[in-house]
């Protein structure tokens, strides 16, 4: 009998189903899941819209390379150019958020023919060994052949510390708009800005990994439009595809032909299916416009929040933007997370060394969230007043 290898610590339930915001386990208890697969089914797991749309064209075509063209496509891209982030012309259909990161590091380099990059402390971009070069966490590339032209960025520094790291040898600065991994940190408005200008004043390009901040999860469509920033590439994963495995690359046209002629290829790249997914949740998007749906949402989750733990010694910071939340403790998480999963039947994940994450689906409700607070307040006090 073969082992699986998991790559995260086992959370010791087996779960079975799911729709929309909620999962069942094994023994039929209900679960509202604000981990998501770390951000993934913001659209809600099961999403009928979602599944429908893969399903139809499973049935008529899964499986064509990007050599040859299909109807879909065109309606795709026509639908992405409803959401497209600025003025950004192409796009590069991928698998996964590492992928869409080691292609726009390869664009980087192919387009200014320089190798510096420039990333920021505390953030996360991957584990394949491009992206894992531009995750900050020393745990996470210590043993590996990471790239040596990185040098990291104090995150949220001013624009006179940045000069320090971006210059004309630089040929991509690469951030996220708020940092998940490293802690659910915002950027502010000016520090991405700066971080906007100084790379084009340098010639660098700006990539902005929206990864896990993007298409609404934020309260905007994509979260640096906060700031005055104007991105060269975006990388988007994640909750587009409704839980079916996508990322996408926007990039302006000059730069993307810097990949043409096999400088870059994926066997599952474009995939019909992933394309009807990306189709499908791009219509669910526009149509219940999620992001003011997701700022209500978070308005009131971090409200809670903030009424219940105010004051509690154990809580050092509350912070997010839309339903992209940490709670920031004096301890570790993980005993904050074993209690809300087994007593209140919410899942929640960790950020960073002492946060609690949460990533709920955009159509939590009220009772939802009075369901993760009430069970914060009360894991909280419980875990760290002994």
């Amino acid at each position: 009998m073969l082992s699986l290898l998991r790559y995260y610590g086992s959370r010791g339930i087996v779960l079975e189903r799911g729709y929309m915001q909620y999962l069942w386990d094994t023994s039929g208890n209900r679960y509202l899941d604000a981990n998501t697969g770390h951000g993934v089914a913001f659209l809600g797991h099961s999403n009928p819209h979602i599944v429908d749309a893969i399903a139809k064209q499973f049935k008529l075509l899964a499986s064509l390379g990007l050599s040859f063209r299909s109807r879909l496509e065109e309606s795709v891209l026509e639908s992405l150019s409803r959401i497209r982030p600025g003025k950004l012309d192409s796009v590069l259909f991928l698998n996964t958020g590492a992928e869409a990161v080691e292609a726009a590091l390869k664009l980087a380099w192919a387009y200014t023919g320089r190798k510096k990059i420039v990333a920021f402390r505390n953030s996360f971009h991957g584990r394949t060994l491009g992206a894992l070069s531009v995750t900050w966490n020393p745990r996470y590339r210590k043993g590996f052949p990471v790239l040596s032209d990185v040098v990291f960025a104090p995150y949220n520094s001013d624009a006179e510390m940045l000069g320090n790291y971006i210059d004309h040898d630089t040929a991509a600065v690469i951030v996220e708009p708020v940092q998940g991994e490293g802690g659910v940190i915002p950027g502010s408005p000016r520090f991405l800005g700066d971080v906007s200008r100084l790379a084009g004043e340098a010639g660098a390009l700006l990539i902005v990994d929206e990864i896990q901040s993007g298409f609404g999860r934020t309260g905007r469509t994509w979260s640096y439009m906060k700031s005055l920033a104007e991105p060269d590439i975006v990388l988007v994963g994640k909750s587009i595809g409704g839980g079916y495995p996508v990322s996408l690359v926007f990039t302006r046209e000059d730069i993307a032909s810097s990949l043409k002629g096999g400088r870059h290829g994926s066997t599952f790249a474009g995939n019909l299916p992933a394309m009807a997914a990306v189709e499908a949740a791009v219509r669910l998007f526009l149509e219940e416009d999620i992001p003011s749906k997701t700022r209500v949402a978070g308005r009131e989750l971090i409200g809670q929040l903030r009424r219940r733990l105010g004051g509690n010694s154990a809580v050092r910071d509350l912070r997010g933007e839309g339903l992209m939340i940490g709670v920031e403790l004096r301890y570790r998480p993980e005993p904050v997370l074993k209690c809300l999963q087994e007593e209140s039947r919410v899942l929640a994940l960790k950020a960073g060394a002492t946060v609690v994450r949460f990533l709920p689906p955009y159509m939590i409700t009220g009772g939802d969230i009075e369901q993760a607070a009430s069970g914060v307040e009360s894991c909280v006090s419980r875990e760290y007043s002994r």
